[in-house]
């Protein structure tokens, strides 16, 4: 029996659960990322540094873009988006690594990543609105509605997870075969735009999970109304 092309061998086992290679680069990006926070948050000061004014920049644009699309404060969702974007990045520009296949060019990353947004959609739904205002959500504009937002949970949980895999593998096919036919100097250009494609695919990730949060969250109520209360 031929084995499908998207299985992969375990490199070794951890009592029953099998170790594959994008499991490990998943760890080792994770762990490169703590050490970095860990390193660069040591020392902060008033006169930032070129790294610290870097990072900076970094958390202020996350915060605006959360603040643009969810109409909210940012401090309760910067962690979760930026840790999203962070790692998506990182783990696409992996691929540049000779030897090194990127952990989002395999099915099981990208559902896993994509489970993650999806729970905390509704973590956040239901802390914001409460269980029975984030269950309401589902009835608007009419109860007649319930089944296909129920489904719409679903497909666009599954589409976070189809777009993020093709983009990445088809990147990651491409260099190869070009590697392969061509030589080492050829594809250079393509890994240049296949940094340029591994960025848009985690701002868009990281944008669409920041939607999907901010619509079972609702806007933040207007003060002025709230004290004419």
């Amino acid at each position: 029996m031929k084995a499908s092309p998207l299985a992969i061998e375990p490199v070794f086992h951890l009592g029953p659960a099998p170790i594959t290679e994008p499991v490990l680069a998943t760890f080792a990006i994770m762990a490169l990322l703590v050490v970095f926070s860990l390193l660069a948050t040591r020392r902060l000061s008033l006169r930032p540094s070129r790294a610290q004014a870097a990072l900076e920049l970094l958390v202020t644009t996350i915060d605006g873009q959360i603040r643009e699309t969810m109409q909210t404060e940012p401090r309760a969702y910067r962690g979760l988006i930026g840790a999203i974007f962070i790692f998506v990045l990182v783990a696409n520009w992996s691929s540049l690594i000779p030897g090194v296949e990127p952990p989002t060019s395999r099915l099981e990353t990208d559902a896993a990543l994509a489970l993650v947004v999806f729970g905390a959609t509704i973590y956040h739904g239901v802390r914001t609105r409460g269980l029975f205002g984030y269950l309401k959500t589902f009835a608007e504009p009419s109860w007649v509605m319930i089944p296909l937002n129920l489904v719409e949970q679903i497909t666009r949980t599954f589409s976070l997870v189809v777009r993020l895999f093709g983009n990445v593998m088809s990147g990651v096919f491409v260099v190869g075969i070009v590697l392969s036919l061509a030589g080492l100097l050829v594809p250079i250009p393509l890994m240049a735009l296949d940094l340029l494609t591994g960025a848009v695919q985690a701002y868009i990730f990281a944008t669409l999970a920041t939607v999907f949060i901010g619509a079972a969250v609702g806007p933040e109520p207007d003060a002025s109304s709230e004290d004419r209360r």
